[in-house]
């Protein structure tokens, strides 16, 4: 195989293994019935003039399963974390104890874990579409590598043969992403 043909497919595997994380990525953070801290990651709160993430000026731990406990460390960021929960999309409300904050996370009702089963598979086409489009990418310059002599009819053959397993392999992944998901949401 040509340098360049193993170049352009191993820019393809790295894109294509990037856009599986960032699906994983984007399924932790839709809440599942379950405590689970990363649905903290996206909250900031404005701790003294300045956007924090809460992992930064607070502990999050999961004393139960349908528990979060935020202990800010500086007691005096509690009500800021607070409101910070509050103006979140996470849409729960907060109880604050004078030293921390809880999470009750309710259980989900059936017709809300459907919901998020549409969402995870939206999510999952949008990263399959992402795949496809590197897909193309690559094939338009394995085509131009052709036009200009640098690749042979038989190495463009074989570089469309390999391009596509690629891409297979990351649909799979990206498949196996969204059914765990899938499984853990519809899970009572």
């Amino acid at each position: 195989m040509p340098d360049i043909m193993k170049e352009n497919m191993d820019q393809a595997r790295e894109k294509i293994k990037k856009r599986t994380e960032e699906l994983a990525a984007e399924l932790s953070v839709v809440r599942a019935g379950r405590a689970n801290p990363s649905v903290l990651d996206k909250l900031h709160v404005d701790y003294y003039g300045t956007l924090t993430p809460v992992q930064q000026i607070a502990s999050v731990s999961v004393p139960d399963a349908r528990t979060l406990l935020i202990q800010p460390w500086d007691k005096s960021a509690l009500k800021a974390v607070e409101k910070a929960v509050l103006a979140s999309d996470i849409g729960i409300t907060p109880v604050n104890d004078g030293s921390s904050l809880r999470l009750q996370f309710p259980p989900l009702t059936e017709e809300r874990r459907h919901e998020l089963v549409k969402t995870g598979r939206k999510y999952a086409e949008e990263a399959k579409i992402a795949v496809r489009n590197v897909r193309r990418d690559v094939m338009d310059v394995l085509k131009e590598r052709k036009k200009t002599g640098e690749l042979t009819e038989d190495d463009l053959k074989t570089g469309e043969k390999q391009l596509q397993d690629v891409t297979d392999k990351g649909c799979k992944d990206i498949d196996a992403v969204a059914a765990a998901k899938e499984k853990e949401v519809l899970e009572i």
